[in-house]
């Protein structure tokens, strides 16, 4: 069994037994067909993945790696908010007629400040003092900007990443850690998404900083499992794991900026049952 899995499954049971549900109450989210979309939820999750040891992508079924990474890139290498330059659909629900999803994610990562050392975006900050800087604790990205959400098309789901570096004992390289920090997860369509993704950016910041994975250490606020998905959840916990494949980053890249989507692939990737298809989605 995947170390992904194991905590997917330790996870979604902890929500069923122990959450609690918000039938009843007034809920933002509705289906389709304008029926609320109620939730049982847990407050505050914490899941810890080590990736020395492992990619964290589960097993039980596909997450779809190439896509997950591409979307990383959109908001933190392309820094866009623009669904033009995604190569999926996901967030075509969220854009209007110009393609634009407001002053969310890419934007607010593109946006600059000036410092001492220079004018600098989010990212590149980051990839600053990862490389000149690496012990300070200040390093991390926000896309929760308050005077700006109304003008986002969604409020930012995943919000923040801290980085914190370590250094082993008698070990000359150091060790890239992080903290994704989430206000809200659907854990059907999103829990495996945000976490292969934001391993997938680790990997990369690692390498191209010339460090070590850590530990990327998930942080979800509100974790929840809308009413639609409890039967989805239930059988999916039920499958039999397989081990966790091995995770494949193109080694000549050195600079973040030109990583491609296909850079990232896996190695004996196996899942236990069938993709789950057509999952309904709240909005």
């Amino acid at each position: 069994m995947s170390r992904a899995d194991e905590i997917f499954i330790n996870m979604c049971r902890d929500i069923l037994e122990n959450g609690t549900s918000t039938e009843g109450e007034k809920v933002r989210p509705h289906w389709s067909d304008g029926t609320p979309a109620y939730t049982i939820k847990r407050f505050g999750v914490v899941n810890r993945y080590d990736l020395s040891k492992e990619f964290p992508i589960m097993t039980l079924r596909k997450t779809a790696l190439k896509s997950a990474t591409d979307e990383m890139l959109w908001i933190y290498q392309k820094k866009s908010n623009n669904i033009h330059d995604l190569h999926s659909a996901i967030w075509d629900e969220w854009a209007d007629e110009t393609g634009s999803i407001g002053k969310a994610y890419g934007y607010q990562i593109a946006q600059k400040s000036i410092y001492k050392e220079g004018e600098f975006d989010q990212m590149d900050r980051v990839i600053y003092d990862l490389k000149n800087n690496p012990f300070s604790r200040r390093i991390m990205t926000n896309t929760y900007v308050f005077a700006d959400l109304s003008e986002m098309h969604l409020y930012p789901c995943a919000y923040s990443m801290t980085y914190n570096v370590t250094q082993k004992k008698g070990d000359d390289r150091l060790t890239l850690n992080a903290i994704l920090n989430q206000r809200s997860q659907d854990v059907l369509a999103a829990n495996n998404w945000n976490v292969v993704q934001y391993a997938v950016l680790v990997h990369m910041l690692a390498q191209v900083c010339d460090m070590h994975v850590g530990e990327l250490v998930h942080v979800i606020a509100d974790a929840h499992i809308y009413d639609r998905h409890i039967p989805l959840i239930k059988e999916l916990i039920k499958r039999e794991p397989k081990p966790a494949p091995k995770f494949i980053l193109n080694p000549d890249v050195k600079d973040f900026y030109e990583f491609m989507r296909n850079d990232v692939s896996l190695e004996g990737y196996e899942v236990a049952g069938d993709q789950i298809k057509d999952i309904p989605i709240a909005v």
